[in-house]
């Protein structure tokens, strides 16, 4: 059996790690033998069928900017902590002997952790016999520097035999967020969007019938979203609808606490059954995560996006603009966010096309990869 090392890193919210699981799952139902390697927090509840995983110790962005790094309770990295990383990994990669080495992000993101992920290449390079290293990203890329995006190239081109784009290029074009394109294009491979099988099945039962669905995924910087909602629906055509606020793991108790339910307002902590509420809703409001508009593009009739974005994080921006472009979504940029911008987005999203009138989009992703990773093998 084939083995693969898959290194991921949530840093903020859970999305990455979500996606790196689905897709391990998927890898591993074909077939591979499938190590899962986290560093960011640990998640409880993260589905693994089949996938082996180490935790790491753990390390998070130190605040939403995602500029620095620093440990799950706040104090900074310093170069012993960086070190048992480093060698955690290397010790990792050395016993496991993978077929491929496969990275989630890294080196088109993720390029604070160049510390750890630098060595990890360069020790894959050294194994007899030498590993496949493929890179596994999003639809989008946050927008980088000339020099970040010429240093990507020159790592990519350096060590890395593929690239695994998990979008619809029919959908998000990846060129619109790397302008180092032409110099990866000939090793890299759409796959669609990697989603949970059952993401685009009929709905069980009624739950969210004629409701609004406010979603903030992991929650961590989904307060203002949710304080907006509670404030934007007297102002909309649906204020005698039940507006269902799911609140998810990561929002901070204190910002919990503090949302308040007048009438026809409901506030619950995130739901098994979202694509449920999504299917059935008339309306859904979130931000624009990955794993979020895959269900939403899936399931719901029509949606607002207010993306998160900082000077960093542009990949929520972008994804939403490139669907408001083909009439999709409703977007209000998170720097104009009030009640009436939402308001003024729901009244948008009422008057375009229902997201259901649109040729589906490639959720295949995790399939295709693990083709993909077997076409490599085979050809190397």
């Amino acid at each position: 059996m084939r083995r693969i090392f898959f290194h991921v890193q949530h840093l903020l919210g859970i999305g990455h790690l979500r996606r790196a699981a689905s897709m391990a799952r998927a890898l591993a139902a074909d077939g591979f033998d499938v190590l899962l390697v986290s560093g960011g927090a640990p998640t409880a509840g993260l589905a693994l069928d089949g996938v082996r995983f180490h935790q790491l110790p753990p390390l998070r962005a130190a605040d939403e900017t995602l500029r620095e790094l620093c440990r799950i309770d706040g104090s900074p990295l310093d170069d012993a902590f960086c070190a048992a990383r480093i060698k955690m990994l290397l010790d990792l990669l050395r016993g496991e002997q993978p077929d491929i080495l496969l990275t989630e992000q890294f080196p088109f993101g993720r390029t604070r952790l160049r510390f750890e992920l630098l060595p990890l290449v360069e020790a894959a390079i050294a194994l007899q016999p030498r590993p496949l290293i493929v890179s596994s990203v999003r639809d989008i890329v946050r927008r980088a520097s000339p020099r970040r995006v010429a240093e990507a190239v020159d790592i990519f081109q350096q060590y890395f035999c593929a690239v695994l784009i998990h979008g619809d290029p029919g959908l998000v074009d990846f060129a619109r967020s790397f302008a180092g394109w032409g110099n990866i294009k000939t090793r890299a491979h759409y796959t669609g969007y990697v989603a949970e099988p059952d993401v685009a099945r009929s709905p069980r039962g009624s739950q969210g019938s004629g409701e609004v669905i406010v979603s903030a995924g992991g929650g961590a910087v989904g307060a203002p979203l949710l304080r907006a909602a509670i404030a934007a629906r007297p102002k909309t055509p649906l204020a005698d609808r039940v507006w269902r606020l799911l609140v998810g793991a990561n929002l901070p108790q204190g910002e919990h606490a503090g949302l308040a339910a007048p009438d026809g307002i409901v506030i619950e902590t995130a739901r098994s059954d979202f694509t449920t509420l999504l299917h059935n809703a008339t309306l859904s409001i979130s931000q624009a995560g990955y794993n979020t508009v895959i269900e939403t593009l899936c399931c719901a009739d029509r949606a607002v996006l207010v993306p998160f974005a900082s000077a960093r994080e542009t990949e929520q921006a972008d994804r939403a603009e490139l669907l408001a472009e083909r009439g999709m979504v409703s977007v209000v940029p998170v720097e104009t966010l009030s009640p009436d911008s939402l308001a003024e987005g729901v009244r948008r999203a009422l008057a375009g096309p229902s997201i259901r009138s649109f040729p589906p989009c490639d959720i295949d992703g995790g399939r295709k990869s693990a083709a993909l990773l077997h076409r490599l093998l085979a050809d190397a």
